[in-house]
């Protein structure tokens, strides 16, 4: 053993909640050490939300300039033949967003003056780590631990990883060379986001998909547009059909599947993707020795981030659903403050999702069935893209695309607001905003919103519930 080191706050794990957290800890004053074993940004930056979207976006860069090469292109812009697309070229690209991100982390870090070790932390008890890695061997006793240890991709167990032929979404984000065909087991926000952009670049996407429709975790209205634009872009969906194991055949995979009617049968595809979710990573850094308390496979919190065991706090995907960056984040900055001696809980009114499809999804608040259940009696309604003269303009006004809001009956305040369509993932600030600041319809109908920007929507759709749309009939 090197050398024992001891600080106010020890922080484990280098994602979007847990350099947060030793950030405002450092600003803080408080002496803080983060241990992260497989690179700063954690798997949103390196693995997950940063390189996908990066990945997205040039995809409905390509298309768009393929589209050129149709006659059917509807701005009179045409090229004189297809694009060609550089797949390495395009991997450098992402990385280097990811690169530019992770060091603009570090330096981050270094400014709040946080040491950072490079390695893997083992409790022995709740205030005692070891840490092995690339920076040596070290032994920590901090006063207070801020697990942040985020989660992994689930593994079939007929079906596991091996990186060439079955791969998660992490090995898709490391591809080289673009598929011809894939088959990507799980219909979910993160395989619909990959199949849908690789579709774009031209592989042969199917879906393997156990539930009744796409995208369970939304609703099906929002759900709908998305099934709809899959279809048109030749995208194969198979609903209520469960993987069962894959064949290794010359010219790439074999993937049986079985139907709810329990009839069997194959596609061979180059790739597998499975994406089929993912666990909180709580095996292999000691967590069965810190004494905390669990709510199923995660780590149970209070809200101030706070475990059964004094001085330990938890964030992020180790806490339960919904297991998004963002939250952990906010989880991050709340627990630090709290060690400070800050009066402060983590008690969202509510926290966005969005799904990065095309078209893309927002959810904020409670959707109208989540409503009725909890005994809402509720006024909802709907503005469609389709009357929006910025999507028009945007040619997005087919997308089928809305902005829904539900509202209490009786005092107007918003329980939630939903959309559909392209851009709407740019709208999310204002919808989570007017919730946590307890807005009702009146707030958001006479607030001026520019025009011409999908922003009005939101106006135009409170407007509707009242009884008094401007650019789309009453009902």
């Amino acid at each position: 053993m090197n050398q024992t080191l001891e600080c106010d706050v020890l922080v484990v794990g280098g994602g979007p909640g847990g350099y947060p957290a030793a950030i405002r800890a450092g600003q803080l004053g408080l002496k803080t050490i983060l241990v992260d074993a497989e690179g700063l940004g954690g798997t949103c930056l390196l693995r997950g939300c940063i390189p996908s979207k990066a990945f997205i976006h040039a995809a409905s860069e390509f298309q768009s300039v393929a589209s050129a090469a149709t006659e059917d292109n509807p701005y009179g812009i045409s090229i004189k033949s297809a694009p060609d697309l550089d797949f390495e070229k395009l991997a450098g690209w992402k990385n280097s967003v990811v690169e530019n991100l992770t060091g603009g982390v570090a330096q981050l870090l270094k400014a709040a003056g946080v040491k950072v070790i490079s390695g893997w932390a083992r409790f022995s008890n709740a205030k005692t780590c070891t840490v092995e890695g690339g920076d040596g061997e070290f032994a920590i006793k901090p006063q207070h631990v801020i697990l942040a240890n985020g989660s992994s991709e689930i593994e079939l167990p007929d079906i596991p990883f091996d990186g060439t032929h079955v791969l998660s979404s992490t090995h898709v984000l490391e591809l080289q060379s673009l598929p011809k065909s894939v088959a990507i087991i799980g219909a979910g926000y993160i395989g619909m986001e990959l199949g849908m952009a690789l579709s774009k670049f031209g592989t042969d996407v199917t879906f393997i998909e156990a539930a009744d429709r796409i995208l369970p975790g939304y609703d099906a209205e929002l759900s709908r547009p998305v099934a709809q634009a899959a279809k048109l872009a030749g995208i194969d969906i198979l609903l209520n059909t469960k993987a069962k194991q894959t064949r290794k055949i010359d010219d790439g995979v074999e993937l049986s599947f079985e139907s709810k009617a329990g009839e069997t049968n194959s596609i061979s595809v180059e790739k597998v993707i499975v994406a089929i979710g993912r666990q909180p990573r709580t095996q292999d850094w000691g967590l069965e020795t810190m004494g905390v308390d669990m709510n199923g496979p995660f780590v149970q919190t209070n809200d101030k981030c706070q475990t059964s065991m004094s001085g330990v706090y938890a964030i992020g995907d180790l806490t339960g659903e919904p297991m998004l960056a963002h939250k952990a984040t906010s989880q991050g900055e709340c627990a630090a403050e709290i060690i400070s001696g800050a009066k402060r809980r983590f008690a969202p009114v509510a926290i966005p999702a969005v799904c990065f499809t095309d078209p893309e999804i927002v959810s904020v608040g409670q959707t109208p069935d989540e409503a009725k259940a909890d005994g809402e009696e509720t006024v909802v309604s709907k503005f469609p893209l389709a009357a929006s003269g910025r999507a028009l303009s945007m040619n997005a006004g087919g997308s089928r695309g809305f902005v829904r809001v539900v509202a209490r009956k009786d005092d107007h305040v918003i329980l939630g607001v939903q959309a559909v369509g392209p851009h709407v993932s740019d709208l999310s600030g204002e919808f989570v905003l007017a919730l946590e600041m307890g807005a009702v319809l009146e707030d958001i109908a006479q607030t001026i919103h520019a025009h011409p920007t999908l922003s009005e929507m939101f106006a135009e759709s409170a407007m509707a519930a009242l009884g008094h749309p401007i650019h789309i009939t009453a009902k």
